[in-house]
């Protein structure tokens, strides 16, 4: 998934962005919420952790702004605050859910991987398409019951290609989602990660599962 942070403390930033990554996470950072709402407002994010306290433009106010410019991407509020009525009022300016520091890296992962499942109606913690299955836990990839080995990039394109399963990706929008913002991508990356992929999920079976639609893009799906 492609999440982007927007905390003012860059210590917390950088343990929330490493932590993250290490759980084949793409992730952008932003320190103020002026800079965090332009990058929220592409719409290209999985999902937002956002602080309450930020220089420029409160947690509230990107929260309230995202919501009116129908953005409709999770977001977790993040906080030193734990009264109730600042609950309250993060989670009436849109929030999804709300999480008061210090607090475990486990638990804001559990509360990560429970935002996802609502938007997408996803009953467990894998996905699947066809005879593919995918672990969003363990990061286990298997088809047909055999198990697949990835890279962390590899995971990160294959899982998004299967969130949007049927759907067509332009190499511009995978770039967006599975790279980091600041990325230097050359022309022929997303062909050569998705070559990579080919000769890993479809060659060693029966039918293909990744399409190719020239001058348009990708798509997965089993047909």
């Amino acid at each position: 998934m492609r999440i982007l942070v927007i905390e003012d403390e860059h210590g917390i930033a950088g343990a929330i962005k490493k932590g993250l990554e290490q759980e084949r996470h793409v992730v952008d950072v932003e320190y103020d919420g002026e800079a965090g709402y332009d990058l929220a407002s592409e719409g290209v994010y999985d999902l937002i952790i956002l602080d309450l306290m930020l220089p420029k433009m409160d947690g509230i106010t990107v929260c309230q702004k995202l919501r009116s410019d129908n953005i409709h991407t999770p977001i977790l509020m993040l906080t030193a605050r734990g009264q109730l009525s600042d609950k309250v009022k993060g989670l009436n300016s849109g929030a999804d859910d709300y999480l008061v520091k210090p607090f475990a890296f486990v638990e804001l992962l559990a509360r990560l991987r429970a935002l996802t499942r609502r938007p997408k109606q996803i009953l467990s913690n894998t996905i699947s398409v066809g005879d593919l299955t995918i672990d969003l836990v363990s990061f286990q990839v298997t088809r047909q019951g055999k198990e697949i080995s990835l890279s962390k990039k590899e995971f990160s394109l294959l899982e998004y290609m299967v969130r949007n399963q049927g759907l067509v990706l332009t190499k511009e929008q995978i770039i967006n989602h599975v790279w980091d913002y600041d990325a230097d991508i050359l022309d022929n990356t997303v062909e050569v990660y998705i070559r990579n992929l080919r000769q890993k999920i479809d060659k060693p079976f029966k039918y293909p599962l990744i399409h190719t639609l020239r001058s348009f893009g990708y798509k997965i799906e089993a047909k």
